[in-house]
């Protein structure tokens, strides 16, 4: 095994050595991170998968960058791989992409472009993203692979308060996607291509009313069939709007967040699949109290909702796209079982900062189905007739994170208890046990 991992191995060894990490005179930086992982499930939840499963990662970054006056040029590579996988593992390009160039751009940024205030960033090739709320376009952090793009990025500032981003990309297709490459971490260049495209943006406006910010959004997603890979062949209209106000000591703060998404898809991945349209929908809202004192306590109410596929002429269930699940509903990895799909959930979230090494937060959430003849969010596990009701359990979940060596190693832990709701014990591919068990343990090392 020790033969297959050198460059993992190399980078942890480099990422605790901080002269590394020091900005040279004629303008490079490297920048970089090593995680290691262990993780468990019991009473897997997903359809289709070992009920009892552990799995090691393994995630490496680093990241080059040269700067000249108001050009930059940057590389990122991620090394992505996953020890331990047998038959029944739920291994995929989510876990393994070994030795990526995700990143490979050049960039500009100018000021005063358009008179006094204005600023304009451009950046192109490959890169990752996060617009926005990060519900639907995201570099998603805690799986052990990410989502790159190839393409432009534009990101303007009008005014103090007034912005906007806009893009126009190919979304990379992980590759190899063939379980035995993946397990022996074959490397092979991602692919993208005209045969996806994501391209739209965001306007926001700070300070709207009082310290409320609105955000609107628009992306367009276009798919279609490739050689050796039928598709769904998604042509979706994702329209979004937000209000924010962010968390401050002694006050309530507030988020609502709803896209409503429209388009056409195939009924299946056959090529003589009739088409659909689309009629989906996705709400999140929260409203939560940031406590004065040392541990920052933070106490909110939280409630997501995201359609599900009605039987009818229309397809109904929402999607993410390429948005983040972490931070609003459950981890990924061997997990991954909650996304925005066919759910409805309410939630409340407790979070602290008891000093400046750690900080933690618990999560207790029930869960709905939204349509109960369609699947469960992300599981697999479906029944068509709706007989199986339309509970799917109760969700508890909490992380600690603890800095070893401040800025350089940090310990995380993230725990996870599903106590399975009628749904998922009667359905009728419903894997078995009654109760879910999912742990995760994490070392990072950064420089």
């Amino acid at each position: 095994m020790l033969k297959k991992i050198p460059f993992p191995v190399i980078a942890l060894v480099v990422s605790v050595s901080p002269s590394l990490a020091e900005e040279t005179k004629d303008g490079f930086s490297l920048t970089g991170s090593v995680r290691l992982r262990y993780e468990s499930i019991d009473g897997q939840a997903r359809a289709g998968f070992d009920s009892s499963d552990s799995l090691a990662n393994i995630r490496t970054q680093i990241l080059g960058e040269y700067r000249t006056g108001n050009v930059r040029f940057g590389v990122e590579l991620f090394d992505s791989r996953a020890y331990g996988a047998d038959p029944g593992t739920p291994l995929s390009t989510n876990e393994v992409n070994a030795l990526e160039p995700v990143q490979a751009y050049v960039g500009a940024d100018f000021d005063r472009p358009f008179g006094a205030g204005t600023k304009l960033s451009l950046l192109a090739g490959r890169m990752t993203l996060n617009l926005g709320s990060r519900r639907l376009v995201a570099a998603d952090d805690y799986r052990n692979t990410t989502n790159g793009s190839t393409g432009l990025r534009v990101d303007l500032t009008a005014s103090k308060d007034l912005k906007g981003t806009f893009i126009y990309v190919l979304p990379q297709m992980r590759l190899p996607d063939d379980r035995q490459d993946l397990r022996d971490h074959k490397v092979k260049l991602d692919r993208e291509s005209f045969d996806l495209v994501l391209w739209g943006g965001l306007l926001s406006r700070a300070r709207l009313i009082g310290p409320f910010m609105a955000e609107l959004s628009y992306f367009h997603l276009g798919e279609r069939d490739a050689p050796g890979r039928p598709t769904r062949d998604r042509s979706l209209d994702t329209y979004g709007g937000r209000v924010i106000a962010e968390p401050r000591p002694g006050h309530l703060d507030y988020e609502v967040e709803y896209f409503h998404q429209t388009g056409e898809v195939s009924a299946s991945l056959a090529a003589t699949a009739p088409r659909l349209p689309v009629s989906a929908n996705f709400l999140h809202a929260d409203v939560g109290y940031s406590f004065s004192g040392p541990w920052k306590p933070r106490l909110s109410a939280e409630f997501d909702w995201a359609s599900g596929d009605r039987p009818g002429g229309r397809f109904g269930r929402f999607d993410t796209l390429f948005g983040m699940r972490r931070a609003d509903l459950a981890p990924a990895g061997l997990y991954n079982a909650v996304a925005r799909a066919n759910i409805i959930t309410p939630g409340i979230r407790l979070e602290a900062t008891p000093g400046k090494r750690v900080d933690w937060f618990a999560v207790y959430r029930p869960m709905w189905l939204a349509a109960k003849e369609d699947s469960f969010s992300t599981t697999g596990v479906r029944d068509a007739s709706g007989r199986s009701g339309d509970f799917a359990g109760h969700q508890i979940e909490a992380r600690l994170r603890y800095w070893l060596v401040p800025a350089r190693l940090r310990f995380e832990y993230d725990g996870l208890l599903l106590l399975k709701g009628r749904f998922l014990r009667e359905a009728p591919n419903a894997p078995p046990k009654d109760m879910t068990v999912y742990n995760s343990f994490n070392l990072i090392a950064s420089f």
